[in-house]
């Protein structure tokens, strides 16, 4: 019964599109009660069955607007109920208030300032990687979590700098990942969906869930990443089109990387088919100015890559690559890695040797996890070809 009223509850505050916190909050002005003592923790344990809320049924059916019968109905066994963001948040909230809070007050002026931080370490990202960002990032991120839980502020401030701290959150997240620190960049992630949620931000908290998902497939966790991915598009179901559009292709990287390639393709499709949908005036959070048609083709390439079909990978990086901004040093050697992978299925040894030398020699001075994973990628798949002399030239100068 217990598990059954917890998947009730969440279901129910899920068709709200509330967040755990904001339930929480609701049930305890309905019971008019002074302090906190239901708050978002006690929520998770009855949604995953960890316990059971007895006496406070009545007061969270009334917040929730149904009968206490519809929270107690047992849950039908026909099919298994999508995974949602909420599974994969942590069990301690590193957001929660400090009991007393000191200092002074904070209003927008603090608010615009850490938009504009994060802003800069984005476009920060576009040229360093993630060695070169880390230190910075991590410092950005705790001054932005120290903010929020030792000054007072009103709700509406509140909101807001949670959804700063998502956003850092997201881009920290991705640096941590890309210096290689994967544990780090995954605690860094679980708090941004964490603040997102708070924030009722359900396309912000959607987009760090898919950056957690796309380190999940590229770290060994397959089966993880395509859960979580295909749970960031389904919890953000109102998203704008270009929010869905990257949501889509992370669904299709993270089946390319669990080798189902019928859902990945269908997944590019469809992430095509949601950025036509991004019409002049239609707004999409600023974040995500990178997204357009030529990062989707980028994707679709690496799909088709991964996925052993050079004639249609090959045509399409080379032109992805003749297009793209030779100053995003990072980008432009990964992006290459594939085309050599490619070339090496295509049974072109002495083009992908090529295009292999111009990847080593890019990523010699990144300080990038991503970059030298590739390199390895690229030269374990040359190895195949050692005979060639052109491949046995790169192989000796990287040993």
């Amino acid at each position: 019964m217990g598990s059954s009223i917890g998947a009730n509850i969440r279901r129910e505050r899920e068709r709200l599109r509330w967040s755990q916190a904001r339930l929480a909050g609701e049930v305890c002005r309905l019971a008019g009660v002074q302090g906190d003592p239901v708050g978002r923790q006690e929520i998770s344990r009855w949604e995953t069955g960890k316990r059971t809320p007895r006496e406070w049924l009545p007061i969270l059916a009334a917040a929730l607007g149904v009968p206490v019968d519809v929270l107690q109905a047992p849950q039908s066994p026909a099919e298994p109920p999508l995974p949602t963001l909420a599974d994969f948040l942590p069990e301690d909230d590193p957001l929660a208030p400090l009991s007393g809070r000191e200092g002074r007050r904070i209003g927008s002026g603090q608010i615009t300032d850490l938009q504009q931080r994060v802003h800069g370490l984005r476009l920060a990202d576009d040229f360093l990687a993630g060695g070169d960002l880390i230190r910075p990032a991590l410092r950005e991120l705790r001054r932005a979590v120290k903010l929020y839980r030792e000054h007072a502020h009103t709700d509406v401030i509140g909101r807001d700098l949670l959804r700063q701290l998502g956003e850092l959150a997201q881009i920290a997240g991705w640096i941590a990942s890309d210096a290689g620190q994967h544990e780090e960049a995954e605690r860094i992630y679980r708090l941004g969906i964490s603040a997102a949620r708070q924030a009722e931000d359900f396309t912000l908290a959607g987009n760090i869930a898919g950056s957690l998902a796309y380190q999940f497939s590229n770290t060994g966790r397959e089966a993880e990443g395509v859960t979580l991915a295909q749970a960031a598009l389904h919890d953000a179901a109102d998203a704008p089109p270009k929010a869905r559009a990257l949501y889509l292709d992370r669904v299709a990287w993270a089946h390319t990387k669990a080798n189902q390639p019928q859902p990945a393709m269908r997944a590019l499709g469809e992430a095509g088919e949601a950025l036509t949908a991004d019409t002049p005036g239609t707004e999409s959070p600023a974040y995500l100015y990178w997204v357009d048609a030529g990062e989707l083709r980028v994707m679709e390439s690496r799909v088709y890559t991964e996925l052993r079909r050079p004639l249609r990978a090959v045509p399409l990086l080379r032109e992805v690559l003749k297009e793209y901004d030779a100053t995003h040093t990072r980008e432009m050697a990964l992006y290459l890695s594939w085309l050599a992978v490619a070339y090496a299925d295509a049974n072109e040894p002495a083009e992908a040797a090529a295009v292999a030398e111009r990847v080593i020699s890019l990523s010699a001075d990144v300080a990038s996890e991503r970059t030298a994973e590739r390199v390895r990628v690229v030269l374990d798949r040359l190895s195949e070809y050692a005979d060639v002399p052109e491949v046995r030239a790169v192989l000796d100068s990287a040993a």
